[in-house]
């Protein structure tokens, strides 16, 4: 278990091996702001971290991380909206191009979901509430599959999570209105933690697919 000094140690660590050879272009974030082309919505799994699993860079990725990469559907009658006030940003202010909703296997708030967690009286109360977000995916598992093995269906209703993510960003006017303009693009990418493996969701095909180098749309900016 990482410490509080380990922590600090690697932020020295950082500083030697990352800030200074790049000064430059940190000052460059710092002082012009950022513009990142795409928005990525992960879950706040400390195992699946999308600017390592992406090898991204300071300033490529604006990051949104919650419980279970989920997206509530559109309402302004609530009193919080963090996750839907970072999608309104990055979408009409920082104008990104494309929407990632990054799943991911083994994903304990799927599984709370699953287990019915909160049904009886655990926890303080936001984790169930949060998690039925994914409803629909849930009972579609359990409709489709009833007899299938415990680890099936989290897999399959990680998957089906993903989905209705996908679903729940076009209920947001400003989304779906430049989604239908060719402005945005949005994808749902599935990372398999054993083996390292990520896939995308096709729409057309309503299948997940193996990605692979090369085979990522040429017209994917």
């Amino acid at each position: 278990m990482t410490t509080i000094n380990e922590l600090l140690q690697g932020f020295q660590r950082f500083r030697v091996k990352n800030f200074e050879p790049n000064r430059e272009l940190f000052n460059r974030l710092a002082m012009q702001g950022q513009t990142p082309r795409t928005l990525l919505i992960g879950c706040s799994d400390s195992r699946v971290d999308p600017a390592i699993l992406t090898d991204s860079a300071p300033g490529d990725l604006f990051v949104v991380r919650n419980v279970a990469n989920l997206i509530p559907p559109y309402e302004t009658g609530g009193r919080y909206h963090g996750t839907s006030a970072a999608v309104e940003f990055a979408v009409c202010n920082l104008k990104v191009h494309n929407i990632i909703v990054l799943g991911h296997s083994r994903c304990g708030g799927i599984r709370a979901l699953l287990e019915g967690y909160g049904e009886n009286e655990e926890g303080e109360g936001f984790i169930a509430p949060w998690v039925k977000i994914a409803a629909s995916a849930r009972d579609e598992v359990l409709q489709r599959w009833p007899d299938a093995s415990k680890e099936f269906k989290q897999r399959a209703c990680e998957r089906a999570g993903i989905r209705a993510s996908l679903n729940n960003l076009m209920t947001f006017p400003f989304i779906r209105q430049r989604v239908e303009q060719g402005q945005l693009k949005l994808y749902g990418w599935y990372y398999d933690l054993e083996n390292g493996e990520l896939m995308q969701y096709d729409p057309e095909k309503d299948r997940f697919y193996d990605l692979y180098f090369g085979l990522i749309p040429t017209d994917a900016a």
